[in-house]
């Protein structure tokens, strides 16, 4: 039997987004979390860009098409609904972690105010169970499509927060196959991995057991899920998106790998809601007993990383006050 204060109860919410829609997808991700709540989950995830969705209408409506006014149209749709954390448009969300005393990992399109407010950030927010937001790590490098869409971010959200007796940091998506972004986070103690993708059993299965044997930790992979059917009518230029769309383009593949590289929980497919698991600490203190990437098994003589976690900004202003 499992001893409490040393597991930890995950919820994985394998849901869609109202695609594109700000206030009823927030909506649906605080059912989810008071659900959770009410079960006694300590940590809850969603997927990558959730809120308000991920940019599927890229690779099927020429995105790359220049002056395009169908893609300046659906662009601008998408940033009316993203997230500004600045205006509190995630304070619902902190006081029901508050509420429930619940942490969250939430995948979020952040319209970033300290970047003019105007671009877009594919961000990864972790809110505490006290309700505050500790960490907003925007994704590092946008992968091919989504540089049509997304910003480059920064190192400011390589953070990691302790969780009872975890330490957990997280990584958007195919960041997690960069092995310097990991090692960034496994130097600051990280062993509770988590990893978050727009959907489908393809990006989870290999790199999740791949990241829990490298680091010896649990990584959590959740993933969202996206159908034809979950695309709102009121979407801009919603019949050339659907024309060459498939019909399923995010089938879930949420999952649990523990420490020895092992599932705890095999990719979920194909089903919406929480799924509910436990995992105990102890198991990456026994798996650490023979490799530790930082530790007893590094040589920082010989290889060492530098990380600039500076929040970077275009413009740095100094007002009269700070001027002797």
């Amino acid at each position: 039997m499992m001893n409490k204060e040393n597991t930890l109860k995950i919820a994985m919410a394998q849901i869609s987004p109202v695609w594109l829609d700000k206030e009823k997808t927030t909506d649906k991700i605080k059912s989810y979390i008071i659900e959770a709540g009410k079960k006694s989950c300590e940590l809850i995830v969603f997927g990558e860009s959730l809120l308000p969705g991920y940019p599927f209408w890229l690779s099927f409506t020429n995105g790359a098409e220049f002056n395009s006014p169908i893609q300046k149209q659906i662009h601008a749709h998408y940033i009316k609904n993203s997230i500004q954390i600045e205006a509190g448009d995630l304070n619902g969300i902190c006081q029901l972690a508050k509420e429930y005393g619940i942490a969250i990992y939430l995948g979020t399109i952040e319209r970033a105010k300290n970047r003019g407010g105007h671009s877009l950030y594919c961000s990864l927010v972790y809110i505490d169970a006290n309700g505050i937001i500790k960490s907003i790590h925007r994704k590092l490098q946008p992968t091919y499509e989504e540089r049509l869409t997304w910003s480059i971010g920064d190192g400011n959200g390589l953070q990691v927060h302790d969780l009872k007796q975890f330490c957990v940091g997280g990584l958007n998506c195919w960041e997690n196959w960069m092995p310097l972004s990991r090692t960034a986070l496994y130097g600051l103690g990280e062993n509770l991995h988590i990893a978050v993708w727009p959907g489908s059993e393809h990006n989870t299965i290999d790199i999740t057991k791949f990241i829990a044997k490298e680091s010896r930790s649990f990584v959590v992979s959740v993933s969202a899920l996206m159908e034809i059917e979950d695309f709102p009518a009121n979407t801009p230029h919603l019949d050339t998106i659907l024309k060459n769309i498939p019909p399923v383009m995010a089938n879930g593949g949420s999952c649990i790998a523990g420490p020895d590289g092992q599932w705890v929980v095999e990719p979920v497919l194909e089903k919406e809601g929480l799924i509910i698991s436990s995992i105990d600490f102890n198991r990456v203190l026994e798996e650490r007993q023979n490799f530790d990437p930082v530790g007893h098994y590094s040589r920082p003589d010989i290889t060492k990383l530098t990380v600039n976690r500076t929040r970077q900004s275009v413009v740095n202003y100094i007002d009269d006050s700070e001027i002797e």
